[in-house]
């Protein structure tokens, strides 16, 4: 148990950094945490509620599992864990699978149109099961996966918040893995042998651009070890003056002042 102890405080030190920074809970919040059967999600509602028995704001946890009805969904299995392990939680079921098949053709990536077909009814679930905060378990690769892709391939300058308030306001989403490192979940989820549930609907899709992604991060980090924690960093310290963003700054000015940009060298 050495290892899963090491691991559990590693990744709490992550979680409560997280949310100390970015105000992510509050005294009494009703948090619903949607459990996809992944490594992550499981990841994050043990650390919840680990956090939960020792952290001095009280609050309350919903797991939350939605079967999206692919063919041999094996949800009995994640709903036994949860019930066995003494979790509150709501199983739901909703065919978006067919959406997306009759959507997208053959070939299509088929995650975005998923994703947001799952987030539309965790949002509508959070309010009728009378939760505040909805925790998704996107974790500290995930947003410099996100960061990169848009960098690369939507000419975007974003990636996942920590705290986002929805569109039409019901729903705050918090993403308190936001520091954890991806390896250190694997880590947990291996020696705490959580019953995992594989994607079979975008998981059998090769060459996403994602997967790409995700490659030349780990091919860069054998030649910078820092270079997530670099990435990451560097997403709180934006230097906006020195960007092209028009929208942000008045370049017709004659003279603009800002911090200075430090020189980068080979």
């Amino acid at each position: 148990m050495g290892d899963v102890h090491r691991l559990e405080k590693s990744l709490l030190g992550h979680v409560g950094r997280a949310i100390a920074d970015f105000g992510l809970i509050s005294p009494g919040d009703r948090v619903m945490v949607a459990v996809s059967g992944g490594k992550d999600s499981y990841g994050l509602l043990h650390l919840l509620r680990l956090l939960q028995k020792k952290a001095p704001v009280p609050f309350t946890l919903l797991a939350v599992n939605l079967d999206q009805g692919q063919p041999g969904y094996p949800g009995h299995r994640l709903e036994g864990w949860l019930r066995d392990n003494g979790y509150e939680y709501r199983m739901l079921k909703e065919d978006t699978y067919r959406i997306v098949k009759e959507k997208l053709e053959p070939g299509q990536t088929q995650c975005s149109l998923c994703s947001r077909l799952r987030r539309g009814v965790l949002y509508n679930a959070a309010v009728e099961l009378g939760c505040n905060k909805l925790a998704l378990g996107h974790h500290r690769d995930d947003l410099i996966h996100t960061l990169l892709l848009n960098l690369f391939f939507a000419g975007s300058m974003g990636s996942m918040p920590p705290k986002l308030k929805s569109d039409d306001g019901r729903n705050t989403v918090i993403r308190p893995l936001a520091y954890a490192p991806e390896s250190e979940l694997a880590e947990l989820a291996a020696a705490l042998e959580f019953p995992i549930i594989p994607c079979e609907l975008c998981g059998s899709q090769d060459n996403l651009q994602r997967k790409r992604v995700k490659r030349l991060v780990d091919d860069l980090a054998h030649e910078i070890p820092n270079v997530r924690s670099s990435i990451l960093g560097a997403m709180s310290n934006l230097r906006t003056s020195h960007l092209l963003d028009k929208g942000l700054w008045s370049f017709q000015e004659e003279e603009r002042s800002g911090p200075p940009c430090p020189e980068t060298r080979p």
